[in-house]
């Protein structure tokens, strides 16, 4: 198997469990949805690979230690500056763990103690903070990033004490934390937590790479503009209402600073115009990364996930879209063979989506699955299929031959399969 040494990072909404406890289930998705805006674009932007999102909660890897603490500090300003324009009850506040260490790579998973120090270590993290361990402080480089040190906990599972740090607030000067010389300014609450230090990088990048936008004139044009397209933005605001927090989050995130900085002045037609074009932008099907989240979670916990997300796939009106979902939810539970039933259902609805699926089936790994995909595609008649069938055919899978069935006394072959499908078309 193969190793790495990374910094993982996970974070997660403090009280989030309550808070989804209180709430309807799209003022649970919005939440994610504005969550998500907000910390995925700054993991990225510092080199992170998400691992896992499941709920509330990110796992992340970096190759550099100090770029995974910049994303920690960078994400708890982007906070500070979101929340100051929202309710108290909408807020969110997160928090924020890191360790370093050599981990195990499977797929696109990460395993190993060091992976289990940073949940722990997230564990006794405080919201709007970044805590990291002793290994990341020892790693990573002291003159970027200001650290002091919380104390030295027992972590449940872990032998031994483990030193933690944290960043503190701005003002500071950049100092390893022995020098006791890291001041925490009085009335920090006026400004941002780690003084932008992280997130300046972020802007200074992004501005770097794009031409100065000119604000004069914007507001009249934008008003013209939303004179014409009032019709379309009125819908298009009623399609995205559930989502429309996140609209705005996202767009906070995306605008280049200049604009971000003068949004008050773009006026209502501005405003307008906005909301159609992040309709557009930022539409994406959220029950396709849930179910996402679904297949990379641990087996233990999908079970509880699938449920809450086929709940919410039940509510889908369109009945070809519902049973192709269900479908691909039956899959993230390691179930492929079962959820060509519901493909059937969805072909039958008139499902473009569920047809492909099931010709992709024909390259799966396991020759129950690729033979089960060619009988239903013979028995739903689908014309697309057929290459693809004749591929098979010629071709079969790497596991041809296996015995299955009771006691083993069958044999699977998708080749055969293939066969018998691509006859069943010349029959009718």
């Amino acid at each position: 198997m193969k190793t790495a040494n990374l910094a993982i990072v996970f974070t997660d909404i403090k009280g989030f469990t309550e808070r989804t406890s209180r709430q309807t289930l799209e003022e649970n998705q919005r939440l994610l949805q504005v969550h998500g805006a907000l910390l995925s674009p700054l993991f990225k932007a510092f080199g992170g690979r998400i691992v896992k999102s499941i709920g509330d909660a990110f796992l992340v890897t970096f190759e550099s230690p100090t770029q995974a603490v910049l994303s920690g500090i960078a994400i708890q300003d982007r906070l500070w500056h979101h929340n100051r324009t929202m309710e108290e009850a909408e807020q969110i506040h997160v928090r924020v763990a890191i360790n370093v260490g050599e981990v195990r790579l499977d797929g696109n998973d990460i395993f190993g103690e060091p992976v289990n120090i940073a949940a722990r270590v997230e564990g006794i993290a405080e919201a709007g903070e970044v805590y990291f361990t002793e290994a990341v402080y020892l790693a990573m480089n002291k003159a970027e990033v200001p650290s002091k040190e919380v104390g030295a906990y027992e972590l449940k599972g872990i032998p031994g004490k483990i030193r933690v740090f944290h960043v503190p607030r701005a003002p500071y000067r950049v100092e390893a934390p022995a020098a006791s010389a890291i001041a925490e300014a009085p009335g920090a609450e006026s400004v941002p937590p780690f003084g932008n230090l992280a997130l300046a990088r972020v802007a200074a990048e992004a501005s770097s790479q794009s031409q100065p936008v000119d604000l004069s004139g914007l507001g009249q044009r934008a008003a013209a503009g939303a004179t014409v397209l009032g019709q379309q933005a009125a819908v298009l605001g009623r399609q995205a209402r559930t989502v429309g927090g996140s609209l705005f989050s996202r767009a906070m995130v995306a605008l280049p600073e200049p604009v971000a900085k003068n949004r008050v002045a773009l006026g209502a037609g501005a405003v307008l115009l906005l909301v159609g074009i992040l309709a557009l932008s930022f539409s994406g099907d959220s029950t396709l990364r849930a179910i996402s989240a679904v297949e990379r979670a641990p087996e233990d916990e999908r079970a509880a996930l699938a449920k809450d997300v086929r709940a919410v796939i039940l509510r889908e009106e369109d009945s070809g879209r519902r049973h192709f979902l269900l479908g691909r939810l039956t899959e993230a539970t390691g179930k492929p063979d079962e959820a060509l039933k519901s493909y059937a259902l969805a072909v039958k609805a008139g499902s473009a989506d569920a047809e492909k699926r099931v010709v992709d089936l024909f390259e799966h790994a396991r020759c129950d699955v690729r033979s089960d995909a060619a009988s239903t595609a013979g028995k739903l008649q689908l014309k697309r299929a057929v290459r693809a069938l004749e591929r098979l055919k010629s071709d079969g899978g790497p596991d041809d031959g296996s015995r299955t069935g009771l006691f083993g006394l069958s044999k699977c072959d998708s080749k055969v399969a293939a066969e018998s499908a691509l006859k069943s078309f010349k029959d009718r």
